[in-house]
């Protein structure tokens, strides 16, 4: 892939960023990184107007709704995530009057888990309930323990802004395509010449925000799956030295860029070195 990588605006106006925000605060969301892929993905629209963006984790939705496709597949392993996307598809409405304390955050959790227990977590009131979770509680974050629960904590947050509807996004959303499931789920849904940006969780050691973790074995399955698509691939990750040494040998074009620290537990905000690596054609 012959692309020039920078930080700049975008200069066209077809590869003007959307205005519309993630939907959910997200560990590792990749806004900051936008005008970058933007320049990339102008590029390969150029060749192909009706090009289709695939991004098999798809998190905060920050990457897809700032290149706005008319067409995209987009996977998560988290069945919840998925869940709140194809609600907010058909126009979810906030089912109640969402208050930041402490008392309603673990009574909304617990009513939470117990639709996670009963497995009926496929319907609005459940995706109600996770975007309150995810805005209320610590930092954030989304994270599950083994038996699939959520765990998160109370947040302390001063003020939140909560949505009490998604309209605005819905037609957006209306033409996506949203599947929950592994990566390789994925495969069979594919031509061949889509853009694949690709965003796994971090090679670090916390990497359990759904109750299976995403192993160095998950990351060579990946990486090798990538390594075989004929269209265009970006893959963002952490840059560790085993990560960078799997794509190189791989064949991938490698670049370093410093990246912001979103969540830490530690109250790190140092910036982290990010990798970025162009595959395909």
């Amino acid at each position: 892939m012959n692309v020039k990588i920078n930080t700049g605006s975008p200069s066209s106006p077809q590869s003007a960023i959307s205005t519309l925000k993630p939907l959910l605060k997200w560990a590792g969301g990749k806004r900051w990184l936008l005008p970058t892929l933007q320049t990339i993905w102008s590029t390969c629209l150029q060749k192909k107007p009706a090009l289709k963006l695939v991004e098999p984790f798809a998190g905060g939705l920050a990457v897809a709704l700032g290149l706005n496709p008319k067409q995209a597949l987009l996977g998560d392993l988290n069945p919840h995530l998925i869940n709140f996307y194809r609600q907010v598809q058909r126009g979810l409405t906030i089912s109640f009057v969402p208050k930041n304390q402490e008392a309603f955050y673990y009574q909304a959790r617990e009513r939470f888990n117990q639709l996670i227990h009963q497995k009926t977590y496929r319907n609005a009131e459940a995706a109600s309930l996770f975007y309150f979770l995810i805005r209320t509680g610590f930092n954030g974050l989304c994270r599950f323990n083994r038996q699939g629960e959520f765990n998160v904590p109370f947040g302390r947050h001063h003020r939140i802004h909560y949505k009490t509807h998604f309209l605005d996004y819905q037609p957006t959303l209306k033409d996506w395509q949203f599947q929950q499931g592994d990566f390789e789920k994925l495969k069979s849904l594919l031509s061949g010449d889509e853009f694949l940006y690709v965003d796994p969780p971090y090679d670090q050691a916390f990497t359990q925000y759904h109750s299976q973790a995403f192993s160095w074995e998950d990351q060579c399955r990946l990486a090798q799956w990538l390594s075989q698509h004929p269209g265009p691939v970006v893959v963002s990750n952490h840059a560790t030295e085993r990560v960078l040494k799997l794509y190189k040998q791989l064949g991938f074009k490698i670049k370093l860029l410093s990246a912001p620290r979103r969540i830490a537990c530690n109250g790190n905000r140092e910036p982290v070195q990010e990798m970025l690596a162009l595959g395909g054609g």
